[in-house]
């Protein structure tokens, strides 16, 4: 099992990434919450769990909280947590690319140390 290491972060990573960018992307087509309401919140939910955007950023996050969980099983917190943190860096490039989103100097620097870090991880 001691193989399946970086398997599994790849696909946590994956599927985090996968996840949170079609969360973001379903969010961005909700309309802003004015009110907190209870059928202004009501609403929103429905509208929520009835978005495939998000039902999808939803089933890849699931898979990846499992594949965390098993990774969790045959390796260190210390390993694992910071391994998966690769997700951020390609969250950035699918932030700027397929959001649209502005990415600045500052958020491309932090990408980058992030995954030179996980880089240091493979030594």
């Amino acid at each position: 099992m001691i193989g399946m290491k970086w398997p599994l972060v790849v696909i946590i990573a994956g599927c985090n990434t996968v996840g949170d960018v079609l969360n973001a992307a379903g969010m961005k087509r909700q309309p802003e919450v004015e009110d907190f309401t209870p059928h202004s919140l009501a609403g929103m939910s429905k509208r929520i769990i009835s978005n495939p955007l998000v039902l999808g950023g939803f089933v890849a996050l699931a898979a990846a909280f499992f594949s965390l969980v098993l990774l969790l099983s045959i390796a260190d917190v210390s390993f694992a947590v910071p391994a998966t943190g690769v997700s951020f860096a390609f969250e950035t490039l699918l932030a700027k690319y397929l959001l649209k989103e502005k990415v600045g100097l500052r958020r491309w620097t932090a990408a980058t140390l992030v995954a030179c870090g996980v880089m240091l991880l493979q030594w």
